[in-house]
């Protein structure tokens, strides 16, 4: 029943408004869907709005702008993956317990390195830059007794 509902309901796009973009009333991130008329939901193209730059958020000082959506109306009618867009078919979809909040997939993840392994390469580049210091400092010395001598 879902399925069939999933499929009939002409889902094809949807655009992922960023944090802030309803300040004050909420701050959470929000999905605008659009829908085509008379054809089945084969897949759902994502585009993810990115911050202008320079900003961390929306707000009342700083509310989103009509002009910030130039990437997007290029991409409508010219469709591919982008970092900001990517298309999920609908059996993921379906798989995902019909959940439309699908991450970005192009969007590297952060990753965790073990805690050792993350202060042997501190550690390593601490003697390095402990190096660097000492073959500059002898560089030095050898030039200025070079002038003084």
């Amino acid at each position: 029943m879902k399925e069939k509902l999933l499929r009939d309901c002409n889902l094809h796009t949807i655009v992922r408004l960023p944090n802030g973009v309803f300040n004050p009333y909420t701050s959470i991130r929000t999905n605008v869907l659009f829908f085509t008329k008379g054809e089945p939901t084969e897949a759902v193209w994502y585009y993810e709005h990115p911050y202008p730059e320079g900003y961390k958020s929306y707000s009342k000082t700083k509310p989103m702008r009509v002009e910030e959506f130039a990437p997007e109306k290029a991409w409508w009618h010219n469709r591919e993956e982008t970092e900001q867009a990517w298309r999920v078919p609908v059996a993921d979809i379906i798989a995902n317990g019909y959940n439309l909040d699908i991450k970005n997939p192009n969007t590297p993840e952060d990753t965790h390195e073990d805690p050792l392994v993350l202060l042997g390469q501190y550690q390593a580049a601490a003697a390095a830059a402990e190096e660097a210091r000492n073959a500059l400092k002898a560089s030095l010395m050898a030039a200025l007794e070079r002038d003084n001598g």
